[in-house]
């Protein structure tokens, strides 16, 4: 193993491991102090921008209605995206008292409806919600409680992804770790971000998003972090969402947001100052850093094979080489167990470091609208 290899080894190994290690040391060197119950008289608005169809609207208000939390002190925004929204404000006029329909912003997108609905929206605390997910009885309650930390300017709950009766994607296990790592970052200093499904911020706090923004969930909480507040996180406050992605969705889905990651750094470039952003080095490593892992992957693939290559010497050492990786190849595909064992995560893994890399193209090319790749 040449220089490359070790170098970009030892920068994989500091981004996926020894950084969350350090993170997780100085998180247990910290003791969660108890906080009191919220006062009695917060009051909540649920932020809902969504461009579902009526159906799927209403079963998730109903969802979010049998909340925990005082039904007096609770209201719900349910913004209509003006560009790709599939219901109308008419079809949704029976909903509850307590819920208000309004219509987004132009041009449209999720940054321009959510400015429509926290402009409705009267209340103390701020609740964001997706109409995909559903939340626990108790998690408007836990992420309002978690806001009495006067340190705090946002709060973000715990999503559990799990498809129903099957096993966990390589993607979903990447979430569980990404989960686990957020929390314990919150207990050191605060969060570099929030999961945009489940979470909770004060109403005073907020300020209108750029039209065309990807990532409110970091924009929104880094935005916050460079005002000198601090970002936490409760396990208390659930979302659970039960869909299963297949590996064409996922790589969509994270192209969006790791070019949402570029597009955070270009339209707020103090993340990017130490001076400036109080988890620099947090945001270095949790965000930017993991961007080159395809880019150091290919480099130690590319020297292992360059001087395996000239070790092996010769043609006929090379031609035996390449046969047995055919015949190998051959075996995973055709024993159905092993296929699924080796080439299923193969894939998964290809799909993942290939959605960075079209990040990285989006992003160098200014590409914001990626809502169709």
């Amino acid at each position: 193993m040449t220089e490359v290899s070790i170098l970009a080894l030892t920068i994989l190994w500091l981004v996926w491991a020894g950084y969350p290690i350090v993170i997780v040391c100085l998180a247990a060197l910290r003791h969660r102090r108890v906080l009191a119950a919220a006062s009695p008289d917060q009051s909540v608005s649920v932020i809902l921008a969504t461009r579902a169809d009526a159906r799927a609207i209403r079963q998730r208000v109903a969802d979010l209605l049998r909340t925990s939390f005082a039904a007096d002190r609770l209201e719900i925004i349910v913004a209509l995206d003006s560009a790709r929204a599939e219901a109308h404000p008419a079809e949704l006029a029976d909903l509850d008292p307590r819920v208000v329909v309004v219509q987004g912003d132009a041009p449209g997108g999720k940054a321009a409806t959510l400015n429509a609905a926290v402009r409705a929206a009267r209340n103390d605390v701020l609740v964001f919600a997706d109409t995909a997910q559903r939340f626990r009885r108790r998690s408007i309650a836990a992420l309002v409680d978690a806001l009495v930390d006067q340190r705090l300017g946002a709060v973000s709950g715990m999503l559990e992804c799990r498809g129903r009766g099957r096993r966990l994607s390589l993607s979903e296990r990447y979430w569980r770790y990404e989960r686990w790592l957020r929390n314990h970052e919150a207990r050191v200093y605060s969060g570099v971000g929030v999961t945009g499904a489940v979470y909770a911020m004060r109403r005073r706090l907020w300020e209108p998003l750029p039209a065309g923004l990807i990532l409110d969930d970091v924009y929104v909480p880094m935005r916050l972090v460079m005002h000198g507040w601090r970002i936490g996180f409760t396990d208390r406050a659930q979302a659970t969402d039960t869909r299963g992605f297949a590996v064409k969705a996922e790589y969509r889905r994270k192209v969006r947001t790791l070019t949402g990651v570029v597009q955070v750094c270009a339209w707020l470039p103090g993340v990017l100052n130490p001076f400036r952003n109080p988890v620099w080095i947090q945001f270095t490593f949790h965000k930017l850093l993991r961007l080159l892992t395809p880019y150091l992957l290919l480099a130690v693939a590319a020297d292992i094979a360059w001087h395996g290559a000239i070790r092996i010497g010769s043609a006929a050492g090379s031609g035996n080489l390449l046969l047995l990786a055919a015949l190998g190849a051959a075996v995973v595909c055709l024993v159905p167990r092993l296929r699924r064992r080796v080439a299923t995560p193969i894939v998964w893994g290809l799909a993942l470091q290939s959605s960075i890399v079209m990040a990285t193209v989006n992003g160098l090319r200014g590409r914001w609208d990626v809502w169709q790749q």
